[in-house]
């Protein structure tokens, strides 16, 4: 047992209000405990005792840290140990999700150096409304009944608070009562105690078609002393008419220099919200399943990437087909969807194991469906970019994807946004996640079918001493299925060989690294890298954009 405080919240988005005489149901439970800090999962839901209707209001997730102890020193927290699907799942997710906000802010840095977006044209429209006119300001004293038993604020009383003053500067704006929609990820930088009084500051950011940002800013003072810095949060209100549709809100005019800055920042936010919905809650069965890349939703998609094989792999109806020399191959029937999974064994150690299979670029050395591999750019140190070119599946390859439509003769080639996760502890996998993207620098060409990759990859998990557990997973369409039911009924073992295949390249080069093999290997696959972020990533985010243009 440990005091704990809020560090920070995830995004917030409120599918439904809440009502008098309404009851709120309210369940949380620790998904994950990293070094000194712990991810708690909270589902809200709204149920009606006269209509005996339940409904789910919002899902969110909040980031707790242990405070240090009297001597100042740190709290390490015990792990957690998933027992069930469900808790294995959100304990794997966790790890994923505190990439994304750790990434958060230098997303939005980002977007605003590069301006990779649309400017609003209401600046300088005659008709807006001055931001000035929306300024709220509130002063709250810190009580007892507002702290916990370390006399701390609570996290969730000053957020109420925050919202009472966003409330008001919305309706300056709008005229109108508006409704809470989404509360942006926001990190509280310092807690706040009973006898403190909180000077709150709200002002209308922009105000889209149907839609406000409201900034709200929280300090924290004595009667003596400066003030703290308490949090700062962002808000997006609607305003609903007679039928629960969104109204068009007037047009803002912000002020200059710092009313500017919050007005674009705003609209980077915004993107971001949007990248997130379309890419993060999307399905990986919707069509086109190739989501656009661009280096501004990188971390959203490779999030994606990740967390769609992570689903995959802890689903527990896998059907064990066919085994041959200890390599088995699943599947798993989902509605229209067919899953296979090649698992084996191998006398490698899972690092090394890890290092030699995310290397994609090696792959046509062991895989015969992999004809040739290109790394278009590295991203960054976790997310690289390839063209693959396969055989047609007409030629009996599927090579780990489905494909619009076929062509007597031609080849394939898919675009594919490679991520490579290591573990964050002991009993966590190795993870390489593939997917398709779509690149206006690589549209398809003549002569081969553009293929796409619905999820797909490896991950690989130390078993004991010096050796792994590899396993290999593909989300294939209906499609497919005609091409590799033949492996599935034991007609054929392609699969077997190709895994066999992957097992020797590994051992093969479990010591030995590959310009031993030949001389100068090395720098051929070498000159294929791009250096880092800043330099293979913002050469590729220069190309689309001259592309876009």
């Amino acid at each position: 047992m440990s005091p704990c405080v809020t560090a920070s919240m995830d995004d917030i988005h409120f599918e439904h209000t809440i009502r008098v005489a309404q009851v709120v149901n309210i369940r949380a439970k620790v998904n994950r405990a990293f070094n000194t800090s712990m991810e708690v999962g909270i589902l809200v839901k709204c149920e009606d005792l006269f209509s005996d209707r339940q409904w789910k209001v919002c899902h969110a997730f909040a980031t707790f840290v242990t405070q240090r102890t009297n001597a100042g020193q740190k709290v390490i927290l015990k792990p957690i140990v998933p027992q069930t699907q469900s808790e294995l799942l959100k304990h794997s997710l966790a790890a994923e999700r505190r990439r994304v906000r750790m990434l958060h802010d230098d997303i939005i840095k980002d977007l605003l150096s590069h301006r990779s977006f649309q400017q609003d044209g209401s600046l300088a429209a005659g008709d807006a409304v001055a931001a000035e006119k929306t300024k709220v300001e509130s002063v709250e004293l810190v009580l007892p009944p507002h702290a916990n038993h370390q006399v701390n604020t609570f996290g969730g009383q000053i957020m109420a608070w925050m919202v009472n003053v966003a409330t008001i500067a919305a309706s300056r704006l709008c005229q109108a009562h508006p409704t809470l929609r989404t509360i942006d990820m926001f990190t509280f930088r310092g807690p706040s105690q009973v006898g403190d009084r909180l000077l709150l500051r709200a002002i209308v950011n922009n105000a889209f078609k149907n839609s406000i940002e409201v900034g709200v800013r929280a300090e924290a003072y004595q009667e003596e002393g400066p003030n703290r810095h308490i949090n700062s949060a962002f808000m997006i209100f609607e305003v609903l008419d007679d039928n629960g549709k969104p109204c068009i809100l007037p047009r803002l005019r912000p002020e200059p220099l710092e009313g500017e800055r919050r007005f674009q920042e705003a609209i980077a936010r915004k993107k971001i919200r949007l990248d997130r919905k379309y890419i993060v809650s999307r399905k990986q069965a919707e069509v086109p399943l190739s989501v656009p890349f661009d280096p501004r939703n990188q971390v959203y998609l490779s999030y994606n990437n990740v967390s769609a094989l992570k689903v995959l792999a802890t689903k527990n109806n896998w059907r064990l087909t066919s085994e041959k020399d200890k390599v088995q191959l699943y599947t798993l029937e989902q509605k229209s969807m067919l899953s296979f999974k090649v698992e084996a064994e191998v006398d490698v150690p899972a690092e090394r194991a890890f290092h030699l299979l995310a290397e994609l670029s090696n792959r046509p050395r062991w895989d015969m469906h992999y004809q040739k591999c290109e790394q278009i750019c590295q991203v960054d140190g976790d997310d690289f970019l390839y063209r693959v070119v396969t055989p047609s599946v007409q030629h009996g390859s599927v090579a780990s994807s489905t494909s619009a439509s076929q062509g007597e003769g031609n080849l394939q080639d898919f675009i594919l946004l490679a991520s490579k996760r290591k573990p964050c502890d002991s009993g966590d996998s190795y993870v390489i996640a593939l997917r398709s993207v779509s690149l206006p620098t690589h549209p398809p060409v003549e002569g081969y079918k553009r293929g796409e990759v619905l999820c797909a990859g490896f991950t690989i998990l130390e078993t004991k001493s010096n050796m792994s557990l590899i396993s290999y997973y593909n989300q294939a369409s209906p499609e497919v299925l005609p091409y590799i039911s033949t492996d599935i009924a034991g007609l054929s073992s392609s699969f077997y060989n190709t895994f066999c295949s992957c097992s020797q390249y590994l051992t093969k080069y479990r010591l030995q690294s590959f310009s031993e093999e030949q001389p100068g290997q090395q720098d051929r696959l070498a000159s294929t890298h791009s250096p880092s972020r800043e330099g293979g990533a913002e050469r590729l985010s220069e190309t689309l954009r001259s592309t876009q243009l």
